[in-house]
């Protein structure tokens, strides 16, 4: 691993929220609007989906709340899917799980979602289910066509390659609280091409670029595997504490980190294409004083921009590349 010229960032001006954040995994999203110069930007605390849209400069913003919905029977503890226009301002489809019994103690949730085959889009579930919806591309006909049953633990994350990718190749790999990864093929079948194993730590995060399977751990790890096969190509001691966020910027291969060490680096990935070896190289650093770092994404295809959010913090961070 080597420091790479991937370009400076430098703080821009925050974007307001109106209520904190909470200490989730990946507790950050964001849709570039690029014709109209904006972004939004949604983060969770509790039942509440803080949702901003953002001009470039910063100096302008909309700020919507959406409440979860109360699902299922009185007394029933539900999981909940809620699906929305982009903007917030209409839900489109909700689904909700009923909890059968659930062990005293334990949480019943819902936590990790991606798009995926051009037309799935698949949430997963505090039971290691992955539930997988059939999104139409016009109209609001939205059908849970397919659960996938592979994990025995909640899901953490799920990831997906967004462009065309060969036949046989991976669509969609899905993460859980011991650390096993299952990569799977989208289709009206979904198939399941290769497992990766745990080996004693939580993986909180993972992105699919390329092939290649980018996943954050508990102990600072970021670890870099071939998708089709399983095979761990490089790995990085990359955070002092526990990863909560990565993102992968799918025009330029760059990856962001944010972890509970208050850092988030920008990493450069690279495919040698001579010897079909996986390259990670060290871009920038920033550091968030006295802030645990739930939430990192970029702005940007290009990752030329950058946007953090923290446990308990009113805002959201930006940052560009000078």
């Amino acid at each position: 691993m080597a420091a790479a010229d991937g370009g400076m960032y430098r703080r821009e001006k925050a974007v307001a929220l109106r209520g904190s954040c909470s200490a989730l995994y990946n507790n950050l999203s964001v849709l570039p609007r690029r014709p109209q110069a904006l972004a939004y930007f949604a983060a969770v605390r509790g039942g509440t989906v803080h949702l901003v849209s953002a001009a470039a400069d910063g100096l302008s913003a909309s700020h919507r709340q959406l409440q979860a919905k109360e699902g299922g029977l009185p007394g029933s503890a539900s999981v909940l899917t809620q699906m929305y226009e982009s903007d917030g301002s209409i839900m489109v489809y909700w689904h909700a799980l009923d909890a059968v019994d659930p062990p005293p103690a334990q949480a019943v949730f819902a936590r990790g979602i991606a798009a995926a085959g051009g037309r799935f889009v698949c949430v997963g579930t505090s039971s290691g289910l992955v539930l997988v919806f059939d999104v139409p591309g016009k109209g609001t006909n939205i059908t849970l066509s397919e659960v996938l049953e592979e994990h025995c633990e909640a899901i953490t994350d799920i990831a997906a390659e967004l462009s065309d990718s060969p036949a046989g190749a991976a669509d969609l790999v899905t993460a859980d609280d011991v650390g096993t990864l299952c990569v799977w093929r989208a289709g009206e079948a979904f198939a399941l091409l290769t497992r990766i194993p745990a080996f004693g730590c939580t993986c909180s995060s993972v992105k699919l670029w390329k092939g290649v399977i980018a996943a954050g751990y508990g102990n600072g790890q970021i670890r870099l595997y071939e998708a089709a096969t399983g095979v761990l190509r490089a790995q990085v001691h990359a955070h002092a504490r526990w990863i909560y966020a990565l993102d992968l910027a799918p025009l330029s291969g760059k990856l962001l980190s944010g972890a509970e060490d208050s850092f988030v680096h920008v990493w450069q990935l690279g495919l040698d294409p001579d010897t079909g070896d996986v390259e990670i190289e060290h871009c920038h650093s920033e550091c968030v004083t006295d802030t645990q770092i739930c939430g990192a994404r970029f702005c940007d295809p290009e990752g030329s921009s950058f946007a953090v959010t923290g446990y308990d913090l009113s805002e959201i961070i930006r940052y560009a590349q000078v």
